[in-house]
Formats: C-alpha cells, sequence, structure tokens
C-alpha cells in the first residue's frame, strides 16, 4: 500500500511539472505572439527613434493652455508678379485621437499629444483675395510622421481642399473646382512631409532631416502650382538658424530662418521658384518677415474689445 501511495506521488509530481513547464511554453509564446502581433501592427515607416524626451522648458512654454501666434510680412508670388499680404503661424499643442484623427474633446490617456501648426496667408491678387491655410497635426513624441495634414485655397476663381490621414498608408482626398483635379481618393507611399517639418522645427531643429531625402512639397504649394501630390527628391542642408530645401525637379529651393534658442521660433522665410504663366513666367521669391508674437488662448479672445491683439501683431 505504501509503495501504491508512493507512486501516485511521484506521477503527481510529474504532472505538475509537465503543467508549469506547458504553462511557461504557453506564456512564452502568447508574449512572442503579441509582440510579433504589435510589431506587425505598427507600420515599419513609423518605428524610427525614441520619443522625445520634453524639458521642464519645453512643458512650460507649450502647455500652458496658450497658444503662440507669429505675424508676418508677406511677398507672395502669383500669376508672374509679387502680391502684399500678411501670413501667421498659430502653434498649440493639442490631445488628439489617433484613430479618429481629429481634436479629442476630452483628455484620455490614449489621445496623442500634437503640436499643431494653423498655418495662413491673406493676399491680393488684383481685384480678388486669396485666403491660404494649412492644419498640420504632428506628434510631440517626435519620432512618427504627422498624423494629419489640410490645406484650403479659397479665391473667387472657388476653392479647393486636401487632406493627408497616416495610417497604414498616407490616404489623401482632394476637392478642386478644376475639372482635371476634381474630386480625387488614393493612398501614398510615406516620406517626408514638407509641412511636417515647420513643426519638426519647433520641437527641436537638431531632427530635421538632412542630405537627399523624398519630400511630399507642401500642400499649398502643389494646389498653386497644380502638380502631383507625391514625394520628390530633395537635398537638405541645416545650417546655423536656417534649415534649407532644394528640389531639383521644381526648381524651387525654401529657406526657413529660426532662432537657435528655444523654443526656436521662427523669423522668416523664403520660397523661390518659376512663377506665372507664358510671358509673365520668371523666378521669383516669396519673402515672410516676422512682424510680432505673442501668447495668448486665442479662442477666447472673440469680443469686439479683442481686436486690439490684431493691432499687437500689426495685422490692422
Amino acid at each position: 500500500m505504501k509503495k501504491l501511495v508512493t507512486y501516485f506521488r511521484i506521477a503527481l509530481i510529474g504532472i505538475l511539472i509537465i503543467s508549469v513547464q506547458n504553462c511557461k511554453e504557453a506564456t512564452s509564446e502568447a508574449s512572442s505572439e503579441m509582440l510579433a502581433t504589435s510589431e506587425t501592427d505598427v507600420p515599419a515607416a513609423t518605428i524610427t527613434k525614441p520619443a522625445f524626451k520634453q524639458s521642464e522648458a519645453f512643458k512650460a512654454y507649450w502647455y500652458a493652455g496658450e497658444a503662440e501666434l507669429s505675424s508676418y510680412k508677406l511677398e507672395q508670388a502669383r500669376y508672374g508678379e509679387l502680391r502684399d499680404g500678411t501670413a501667421v503661424l498659430v502653434y498649440v499643442t493639442e490631445d488628439f485621437l489617433p484613430d479618429a484623427q481629429v481634436k479629442a474633446d476630452n483628455y484620455s490617456k490614449s489621445n496623442t499629444s500634437v503640436l499643431k501648426l494653423n498655418a495662413t496667408k491673406n493676399f491680393n491678387t488684383g481685384v480678388y483675395p486669396y485666403s491660404i491655410m494649412q492644419s498640420t497635426f504632428y506628434p510631440v513624441s517626435n519620432n512618427k510622421h504627422a498624423i494629419k495634414v489640410s490645406c484650403s485655397v479659397q479665391e473667387w476663381c472657388g476653392h479647393v481642399y486636401s487632406q493627408l490621414n497616416n495610417r497604414e498608408q498616407f490616404e489623401i482626398k482632394g476637392h478642386s473646382y478644376f475639372a482635371t483635379e476634381g474630386d480625387q481618393e488614393f493612398n501614398l507611399d510615406k516620406a517626408i512631409l514638407e509641412n511636417e517639418l515647420w513643426t519638426q522645427l519647433r520641437i527641436d531643429p537638431k531632427s530635421l532631416p538632412i542630405g537627399t531625402i523624398a519630400v511630399i512639397p507642401s500642400f499649398e504649394f502643389i494646389r498653386l502650382k497644380h502638380i502631383p501630390l507625391k514625394s520628390y527628391t530633395a537635398n537638405a542642408t541645416l545650417s546655423d538658424g536656417n534649415y534649407t530645401i532644394t528640389y531639383p525637379e521644381l526648381g524651387r529651393t525654401l529657406s526657413i530662418s529660426y532662432n537657435t534658442e528655444f523654443p526656436y521660433d521662427i523669423l522668416g522665410w523664403e520660397d523661390s521658384y518659376r512663377d506665372g504663366y507664358g510671358s509673365k513666367a520668371k523666378t521669383l521669391t516669396t519673402k515672410a518677415t516676422k512682424l510680432k508674437t505673442i501668447k495668448s488662448p486665442y479662442w477666447s479672445k472673440n469680443s469686439n474689445a479683442d481686436e486690439t491683439l490684431r493691432e499687437t501683431l500689426q495685422l490692422d
């Protein structure tokens, strides 16, 4: 009887050991499967580098419940002539819904913190006005492409709209009153976005890409020049307080001047390319020179009395 009990004890211990081993193997396989799934679900283009480490100065400046508003004197090339106007760069951090890709109504740990740039231009071409706005939503982590980019251009002939959503590929939608452009919807392989470079610069200028790179030009430039929305080969250089991108195929050079000290505010820019049609076509340089920068929760400054802030920004 004692031998039988001993036998059962040994058998039970053996079963427990095998069960524990199987459990460990199953757990290991599950972990490996989860890791593989995680790596597979994230597009390779988004796995680039560690997330940006925010300094206390960065947090104090960008998470103070205010936006940064910078106004610029603008000389804009259009139809073979330079037009006087104004430009405004509005930078502000926001909580962004990574799946729906819109601004979050409420805070959640699952939200993505983005540095948003609303870049506007206003100028006249003869009797009729132009209004341009580009919006870029760039992760503060500074290790992924912009989550979303949009652009609208309005003038008396009509208006056009373009939007990019960053998912497995770049998903593009476009609407135009031009028959050759019309309504479009297509996907693009991921590449550097010129629009996102203006926000990347504000986070860490040293992280800007240099050398020979593939870049999708700004949505504004693509719309004004009516060229295909795709990546083009470009050469980028970074010097003390200046970032320059040259597109040989487009005959275009964009140069952005910025303050080398935090918060790396943009002092101005120059954009040279051939503009105009027929005998009016010539190489012109769009220029923007900073007038004023203020910090303000502008969304709450909407009374008639608040129009004095436009005077401060030298917009009126």
